[in-house]
């Protein structure tokens, strides 16, 4: 499947919207709930401002994830962007429908490629223990674990920790 990954903007606010909460229990089975006022549109829409400004300073870089059709399939986006020791923080997420058909593992090669030329040298992602698919996503991008948090979070009845990841550009 081919895809592309492009900057969020507020053209894409009633798509994005949608595929969130298509996604939203799947998504919370992995990853700690945005709460329900993230999914009232008016609020959905006030985050969203928040992050095309935090994107227009340098601060953070979110993108879509498509296909040649359109459809959001998921999210990727580079955050906590530190200018100063060219560093910042992945994140990614692929829609229930969208999963094991190497999207994520796509989407974050189009991502490190594209950041080459803009300072960015280093990047640091985590995922939780369990989410083994996540895990193989990263190292198929030149990502190496670095550490395993000692703290444990509890997230639907299992408990938890968070494994880190360091990749240099």
């Amino acid at each position: 499947m081919e895809i592309t990954i492009e900057k969020l903007q507020y053209s894409d606010a009633r798509k994005l919207f949608e595929f969130e909460c298509e996604n939203r229990e799947y998504f919370e089975g992995m990853v700690p709930s945005r709460g329900d006022e993230f999914y009232h549109f008016e609020t959905f829409i006030e985050r969203l401002g928040s992050l095309i400004n935090e994107q227009a300073l340098g601060l953070s870089s979110f993108h879509l994830i498509k296909n040649n059709h359109d459809l959001i399939l998921g999210r990727i986006n580079i955050v906590d962007i530190d200018q100063l020791q060219n560093l910042g923080h992945i994140g990614y997420r692929v829609g229930k429908d969208h999963t094991g058909k190497g999207i994520a593992q796509k989407a974050l090669k189009l991502l490190t490629e594209g950041i080459r030329n803009e300072g960015v040298k280093q990047l640091f992602a985590k995922t939780t223990s369990n989410n083994i698919a996540s895990q193989k996503v990263l190292e198929k991008n030149g990502f190496k674990q670095i550490s395993t948090s000692e703290e444990e979070i509890k997230m639907r009845g299992q408990i938890l920790k968070f494994v880190h990841y360091k990749r240099l550009i």
